[in-house]
């Protein structure tokens, strides 16, 4: 058995163990390659790192060949999003727990460089979800295209996240975050510093967001140091995504494409986290062989 066929076997244990159900679409007739092995293939090639779906379909053995053809696998894929990320936050959530200390941070998703930003026609199906222009204070570029926005458990686990154009700021994401937490601390950078909002959530949700001071502020003090290394928690998740996972490697060509495919990449780090999980093993040590 080939490294692809033991590592999509094991995947599809551990699907099925957070997930019974087989099929989620409705379809008139049952598909020959069910809707949560489909899942399982998609979360294979991006732990593997096959990144392309034409090598993927070179890789795939040829009983699952015969099940689906490329154009079809590529169209459920998308269909399936809202129903991956079920399974994902089963996953997560099972992982996260008790725990009341989260972190919450942003990334910049290129989908193209600067100087073809003016005549790309990437993701600008529609308006309202189009690519824009942005700046990454931490990394000191301008760049075209989306953030992720997350918020992580301590340990690590991914709990939500979102795509916004790149010209949103990240204080906005906080309106998000409120519908989603709850009595719990959460631990940002200064891009989401605001009394006012920190405030708000604390008056509303009981949520204390703890964000360093600027030097120039009155009454300036150093953030803790356990709250400090805590937030690089979510900067080494980011890195592990993009080493890894090759999140900001970007082959869609509609916003349904590109975010199917950032959750695939999410999805996969979280299914690598819970077998870890369930194996009594650092939950973060994803370069291992799975089976």
């Amino acid at each position: 058995m080939s490294n692809l066929e033991s590592s999509y076997t094991k995947i599809l244990n551990t699907l099925h163990q957070v997930e019974p159900q087989k099929n989620f679409l409705n379809q008139i007739r049952t598909p020959k390659l069910s809707d949560i092995e489909l899942i399982a293939i998609n979360i294979t090639s991006e732990y593997l790192g096959i990144d392309s779906e034409r090598d993927l379909f070179n890789k795939l053995p040829q009983y699952l060949l015969d099940k689906i053809e490329r154009t079809v696998y590529n169209r459920r894929k998308r269909g399936l999003f809202l129903y991956i990320e079920q399974v994902r936050k089963k996953m997560a959530e099972a992982m996260i727990g008790d725990d009341k200390h989260f972190v919450i941070d942003s990334m910049p998703l290129e989908v193209c460089k600067m100087s073809r930003a003016a005549r790309s026609t990437i993701c600008k199906e529609d308006m309202n979800s189009s690519p824009n222009h942005g700046y990454c204070a931490s990394q000191k570029m301008s760049f075209y295209g989306y953030k992720l926005h997350s918020v992580c458990s301590s340990a690590g686990v991914f709990k939500s996240f979102d795509l916004t154009p790149a010209n949103v700021h990240d204080i906005h994401y906080l309106n998000d975050v409120k519908e989603q937490l709850k009595s719990c601390y959460l631990i940002g950078d200064k891009g989401y510093l605001s009394h006012s909002i920190q405030l708000d959530l604390f008056e509303t949700r009981e949520i204390r967001l703890e964000v360093p001071m600027r030097k120039n502020q009155f009454n300036f003090r150093k953030m803790h140091w356990i709250l400090s290394r805590t937030r690089k928690r979510i900067e080494t998740l980011f890195s592990q995504l993009c080493d890894q996972f090759m999140i900001r490697r970007n082959y869609a060509k509609t916003f349904d494409g590109f975010k199917s495919r950032i959750l695939s990449k999410l999805t996969a780090l979280t299914v690598i986290q819970f077998i870890n999980h369930s194996e009594n093993r650092n939950i973060n040590n994803l370069k291992i062989k799975i089976a």
